[in-house]
């Protein structure tokens, strides 16, 4: 699926502003460019109502320390489920999808890694 102007530029902008740095911002036009390496997946339908995010917070449970927050706009979580459909192949991203399409807010996954020592969160907001 090649990525439209509008995408890219809203990607670049993103970088521009310092929402997102230049390195994520190449990983997600690199994946806005690539075919996808997975069985399709359901699409997101575009949020009514304003500006969404998608928050996924990554804490060390043993430091209480963040590993790893990750803010997207809902107009970019497709870009991020390919990105994340790479490193996780054997994890259904269709529920994720629906739940945002069907309007879902706030926590909607939370996650203990008890042999990795991680707590990861998921908010839509």
């Amino acid at each position: 699926m090649m990525a439209s102007t509008e995408e890219r530029m809203r990607i670049l902008r993103m970088i521009d502003e310092g929402k997102i740095t230049a390195e994520e911002g190449a990983k997600l036009l690199t994946a806005l460019s690539e075919t996808p390496k997975v069985k399709p997946r359901k699409s997101l339908r575009d949020a009514a109502g304003g500006a969404r995010w998608l928050r996924i917070r990554v804490t060390d449970m043993v430091t209480g320390k963040s590993k790893a927050t990750v803010n997207l706009p809902i107009g970019l979580v497709d870009a991020g489920l390919n990105i994340a459909s790479q490193y996780a192949p054997g994890i259904e991203f269709d529920e994720l999808v629906e739940a945002i399409n069907q309007g879902a807010s706030g926590k909607i996954i939370d996650v203990i890694d008890d042999e990795d020592g991680e707590h990861v969160e998921i908010y839509i907001e």
